[in-house]
């Protein structure tokens, strides 16, 4: 059967009764007779030379054939509907999924999500945060944001930020905090990098301390009890601008130290589409 002569009035009348299991209800919703959607159905039915439904006293059932069509047309439907209802006002919106690791969504990109609606109003933009621990494949994500040296197999990787951590906790135990040393006398919340705080008191030339507070799977997790006095935080003090502005949260110390960076990431495999592309040029105007 050629592509081009596909009966759609027949397969949407037969889709909807297979539904309903009613042609009556069928016609109901596709605004015609009941009469017309039989007649469309029996007309499929010749043209496949099967037979779709057994009609019984009260109603109808699918046949075996009709049970192994009605999946495919159903699936096939919803996703034509799902385009169509991508346009409006002659414009095409595309869907663009971009997890994004929860610190940098919340401490830079969510103050920045009206300037990109305004910039590219036709992307559908779906944010899905994690903790940098992400499988864009099973996840089916366009792009993931992660932190770290922007080595990751199978992962295409564009540099957006450099985000050194810095030693951050609220007003009343920055003012115990003097000197390097001083952060041996405080819990030291962690994050799941065990290499964090020892090389941010080798970059402050100071010994490190036994390290034994809470571990963290976010930053801004962690950060958040630092500033409700659980301990001292090591994080981006990039990310957390507001917080230092207002004076909830307080850097007593100058040292940072590099362990990575923020990264746009997305499948090798994975072909950009016009919403990525909108995408990505957009972060990289945004960017210092």
């Amino acid at each position: 059967m050629a592509r081009t002569h596909l009966p759609l009035n027949a397969l949407r009348a037969f889709e909807s009764s297979a539904r309903h299991l009613s042609f009556t209800l069928a016609a109901a919703e596709l605004n015609v007779t009941q009469a017309a959607v039989s007649q469309q159905v029996r007309g499929l039915e010749a043209r496949l030379g099967v037979t779709l439904f057994r009609r019984l006293p009260r109603g109808l059932a699918l046949s075996d054939e009709g049970q192994a069509l009605l999946p495919v047309l159903a699936e096939s439907f919803g996703r034509m509907e799902a385009v169509v209802q991508q346009f409006d006002n002659g414009r095409f919106f595309e869907v663009l999924t971009v997890g994004v690791v929860g610190t940098f969504a919340v401490g830079w990109l969510l103050p920045r999500l009206r300037a990109f609606q305004h910039d590219c109003p036709y992307v559908d933009l779906r944010l899905m945060t994690h903790n940098n621990v992400v499988d864009l494949a099973g996840e089916g994500l366009d792009f993931a944001i992660r932190f770290g040296d922007g080595n990751w197999p199978g992962l295409k990787c564009e540099h957006l930020m450099a985000a050194p951590l810095a030693v951050l906790c609220g007003p009343a135990m920055a003012a115990r905090i003097v000197r390097p040393k001083d952060l041996a006398k405080q819990t030291l919340l962690r994050s799941y990098r065990a290499e964090d705080w020892p090389a941010w008191f080798a970059a402050a030339g100071a010994a490190c301390p036994a390290i034994r507070g809470p571990v963290f799977d976010s930053s801004r997790l962690m950060v958040e009890a630092a500033m409700q006095g659980a301990g001292v935080a090591l994080a981006p003090a990039s990310m957390f601008a507001r917080e230092l502005d207002e004076g909830r949260l307080v850097r007593p110390l100058p040292t940072e130290v590099m362990t990575g960076s923020y990264w746009l990431a997305r499948l090798k495999s994975r072909k950009p589409t016009t919403a990525m592309e909108a995408f990505r040029r957009w972060l990289g105007a945004q960017m210092p």
